[in-house]
């Protein structure tokens, strides 16, 4: 059992930046890929982010490339989502999970945080 618990959420008008942060407990999670997810008021989940076991590969959604950066440090058992020049699109709650896989698709992931909210204005 891995629990999940995001933070570092908030408003924030567009340009600017935010550091998501993801605080895992219960196992390693080095073990696992990582991922970002997020989900706007009346659309699917979708994916935003993966990362490998090691970090050492990433794998991103188009519309957050070369804006959006993921990281991990497996000895702090934390994985980031580093949002930069936010878009008012990027307005969602945004989820922490688990892989079973380093894959885009949400079957792959299988332990979910509760999500940390993000606003972002115009």
């Amino acid at each position: 059992q891995v629990q999940l618990v995001e933070s570092g959420g908030g408003l924030m008008q567009a340009g600017g930046s935010l550091r998501l942060s993801c605080a895992a407990s219960g196992r390693t999670i080095s073990m696992y890929s990582m991922g970002w997810f997020r989900q706007a008021p009346g659309k699917e989940r979708e994916f935003v982010a993966t990362i490998n076991q090691s970090g050492s590969s990433t794998l991103y959604v188009d519309s957050v490339k070369g804006r959006f950066t993921i990281s991990r440090d497996n000895a702090k058992n934390m994985v980031y989502l580093q949002m930069n020049s936010l878009k008012p699109e990027d307005t969602a709650v945004y989820y922490c999970a688990v892989g079973y896989r380093w894959t885009m698709s949400r079957t792959g992931y299988g332990y979910w945080g509760r999500g940390t909210q993000v606003t972002v204005s115009s």
